[in-house]
């Protein structure tokens, strides 16, 4: 393959690891057993690895009990805790497939993750911030068959780990040795342009070893105490944090069940973390602390920021003021277990603002044209695709959306427009799709359009993504009311509030008499959010 083409491999001489999740864990626990694995200072919560293997026993014990079996749902809902952490250990080891279901999630949301996926079990908070999870639950009662048992962890996790101990140390042996690293232990849901939300479904392969080489670059070791803001529910918490940080014998800290700047600096301070994660807004919100001065982040290294480009000075003063000298940036997607391309510590700080660094080890990545599906020459954009065994097994029970992601040659294509530059470093550019990433969170604007169609005073609705210093993007609708019927941007604010995730809802509103098309009706999207953030004047 000529060096001038959009094509790169990841050559290493660390081999992939051909082992389950709950193998490697077994074997890191031999090697660090007296190390600190998990902290969650809010819930007084400390375990060593050694600790840690024998609770997470406890819990595959206590699944097993409940009758769940190699291959069954086991949902988790709750935000950050260290209950989640084991729960995510608990199904690898025993074989059960844990399906991550979004805090935020309404009902709506609650009941399609439950149903498609078939979740046998789900353990979830009995709340989160505002939301009542158990009333929440209740209401699916009457009319849903899922989940089939529930466990709700303020209220029921001592008797749910009391139950493990029917089942013996042999009964657990023998369950792990049917496993194969190839089975699927996780299934993240994840939205796209046709609505609904897909269930990536990922191997212990996947992202045991995505896990593992995103510590690589980061140089972890056993002496790396990472603080975790970000939600667990997510890739960047669950591989990125959890799966990064236990395959080097590091340890993860635990800032808090939602990120809370303050509460993030005095965990670094504190914990004496020498890693911290966070989208930029994340990182903006502890910069601009009127009392940012008083932590001591000496103890900080590295850590990684992603989930939406970064500002060149927010990089820059992450690096100086909070001493993130070995900082990296990552791109990928949940399809993917999910990093493609990582900076390494040592990039130029224009490299890692500028690009999402090079081809990971053992993946494959090239850029194609959309149009002939022809590798494009170094410099030129077209469409980012990967191969390897970072790609997904597929879509829980969605063969179709499957088959129009990942193509015959096992190419993933992630519909991102990128270029590759001489070097091999990658910059993402835009999106095929109408996807709206706002501070990390996937946004469908078809979920949100189908939503608002549903209110008796909108005829038609567009929804798209619009410029936003702060999270990367920002959620816009373009309305046309219905003839003769009053509307305004508050009614419709209302009218989502409760039913649909808060950051979903439109931050800006436009009421029109109809949209820019093509002659073939197709809806100029692109050609909206030139005009609105032109209108509002967000560049």
């Amino acid at each position: 393959m000529s060096i001038n083409l959009s094509y790169a491999h990841g050559t290493s001489d660390v081999p992939l690891k051909g082992e389950t999740i709950g193998q490697h864990l077994r074997g890191m626990a031999s090697v660090f057993p007296q190390r600190e694995v998990l902290v969650s200072p809010y819930q007084n919560y400390r375990a060593t690895y050694s600790e840690f293997l024998n609770q997470c026993e406890q819990a595959a014990k206590a699944l097993m009990a409940q009758g769940i079996k190699r291959g069954d749902r086991v949902g988790i809902w709750s935000p950050n805790r260290y209950e989640w952490v084991i729960v995510q250990y608990a199904t690898a080891l025993m074989g059960a497939i844990m399906v991550n279901i979004n805090p935020g999630y309404k009902l709506p949301g609650l009941r399609y993750a439950l149903e498609q996926s078939r979740i046998d079990l789900l353990i979830a908070s009995s709340h989160f911030r505002k939301t009542d999870y158990v009333s929440m639950l209740e209401q699916l009662k009457a009319d849903c068959a899922y989940p089939k048992q529930t466990v709700i962890i303020e209220q029921d996790w001592e008797a749910f780990l009391q139950s493990g101990h029917n089942i013996s140390d042999q009964q657990l042996a023998e369950r792990e040795a049917s496993l194969q690293f190839d089975d699927p232990v996780n299934i993240q849901y994840t939205s796209g342009t046709t609505g609904h939300p897909k269930g990536a479904t990922l191997s212990h392969h996947n992202i045991l070893n995505n896990g593992f080489f995103i510590g690589e670059r980061l140089k972890y070791t056993e002496q790396d105490r990472v603080c975790l803001p970000v939600p667990f529910y997510h890739c960047f918490g669950m591989v990125l944090g959890n799966m990064a940080i236990v395959t080097h014998g590091a340890c993860i800290v635990i800032s808090g069940e939602a990120f809370d700047p303050h509460k993030v600096l005095e965990t670094v301070e504190q914990e004496k973390c020498t890693s911290l994660y966070g989208v930029p807004t994340m990182f903006i919100a502890e910069l601009d602390l009127p009392d940012f001065d008083r932590f001591d982040l000496s103890s900080l290294r590295t850590g990684i920021m992603a989930g939406a480009p970064c500002p060149i000075d927010t990089m820059r003063k992450v690096q100086s003021r909070m001493n993130m000298t070995e900082i990296c940036v990552c791109y990928g997607m949940t399809e993917t277990s999910p990093v493609s391309t990582e900076s390494c510590t040592d990039d130029p700080l224009e490299l890692r603002v500028t690009t999402v660094g090079t081809v990971h080890p053992h993946v494959e990545i090239k850029i194609i044209d959309p149009e002939t599906g022809a590798i494009v020459p170094r410099g030129t954009a077209g469409e980012f695709c990967t191969r390897g065994y970072s790609v997904m097994l597929g879509y829980w029970d969605n063969p179709e959306e499957t088959q129009a992601i990942i193509d015959d040659k096992r190419w993933l294509h992630t519909g991102d427009i990128a270029i590759m530059d001489e070097c091999g470093y990658v910059s993402i550019v835009g999106r095929l799709k109408d996807l709206i990433i706002r501070g990390g969170e996937n946004i469908s604007p078809k979920e949100i359009e189908d939503f608002l169609i549903t209110h008796e005073c909108v005829s038609d609705v567009q929804v798209i993504g619009v410029y936003s210093e702060r999270y990367g993007e920002e959620v816009m609708a373009w309305v046309k009311p219905r003839q003769g019927h009053h509307i305004s941007a508050e009614i419709l604010d209302a009218y989502c509030r409760g039913q649909i995730a808060t950051f979903k809802i439109p931050k800006y509103w436009k009421f029109v008499d109809s949209f820019p098309m093509t002659v073939t009706g197709k809806i100029r999207k692109g050609e909206m959010r030139e005009i609105a953030e032109k209108e509002l004047q967000l560049r």
